[in-house]
């Protein structure tokens, strides 16, 4: 195991993955890693910076996406360098990963590709931390068979996270059963607070209810089966380029935080 995903599994409280959903100017990235640095270095909690170089999956062609693989690993590897942070991106197909592997310390299975098989067989031969996505269309039991094909490869520094289930056309539910089922797989189960909070698909964006963020981190952490938390956040979420109806403002952060460490 190496030393992050041993932090990351032991840590005394949880640990957090965040940042903005995807990578825009330099300026702002750096803004979210300091502070979340800061503010998680304060609080005793292990931090993951995120943030996606691409979006495969927007609602509508005219949606942003990124500014691609390779200035977005540009971006990545910055801000790694200058704050001394692990960071965390999506990949969506086997070539990218070695790419992205070379700069994230985490890989991210995306929820809509949670059962590709060879997307997570090449994401766990690089030896990176991997972080599967329990996709909205399945069972939390499900994710057993997605961890192993990960861990086939010899790797099993896993993360699982759940990111709501499709309830309806456009709404998402959190079923707080599968935080148990999923801790009972013998990896980290990380609580995506968020997405889980989408509309998806209403109009030509998805919308979000980011008001019931804190009640659900904190009920997320009741459960005893949490390790991590991932929330995406920007200075100025109804500016952001990307989920902007979902993302937690960044001023909310360090409330948010400290109670789900009250929960505790």
């Amino acid at each position: 195991m190496n030393k992050l995903y041993t932090e990351l599994a032991s840590s005394q409280n949880f640990f957090l993955i965040a940042g903005p959903c995807v990578i825009e100017e330099e300026s702002i990235m750096f803004t979210v890693a300091e502070t979340l640095k800061e503010l998680c270095a304060r609080k005793g909690i292990p931090f993951v910076f995120k943030s996606s170089y691409s979006k495969a999956n927007r609602s509508s062609v005219n949606s942003f996406s990124g500014p691609g693989r390779e200035e977005g690993l540009k971006i990545l590897s910055k801000i790694k360098r200058e704050f001394d942070v692990p960071v965390l991106t999506d990949v969506h197909e086997c070539v990218e990963v070695a790419s992205a592997a070379e700069v994230c310390d985490i890989l991210q299975i995306p929820a809509f590709l949670s059962r590709q098989t060879e997307l997570i067989r090449t994401a766990a031969v690089t030896g990176r931390i991997i972080n599967i996505k329990k996709g909205q269309f399945m069972a939390p039991e499900d994710m057993k068979l997605a961890a192993e094909k990960a861990s086939s490869t010899g790797n099993k520094q896993i993360l699982l996270t759940e990111r709501g289930t499709t309830f309806g056309y456009h709404n998402l539910v959190v079923d707080f059963r599968s935080f148990v089922t999923m801790h009972q797989f013998g990896y980290p189960v990380v609580y995506d607070v968020t997405h889980s909070l989408q509309r998806p698909s209403v109009g030509n964006y998805s919308g979000g209810n980011p008001e019931f963020a804190l009640p659900m981190a904190k009920a997320a952490m009741a459960t005893g089966m949490v390790k991590g938390l991932f929330i995406e956040t920007h200075p100025e979420p109804h500016k952001a380029k990307s989920d902007s109806a979902s993302m937690l403002p960044l001023a909310k952060m360090e409330s948010l935080l400290e109670s789900c460490l009250q929960v505790l």
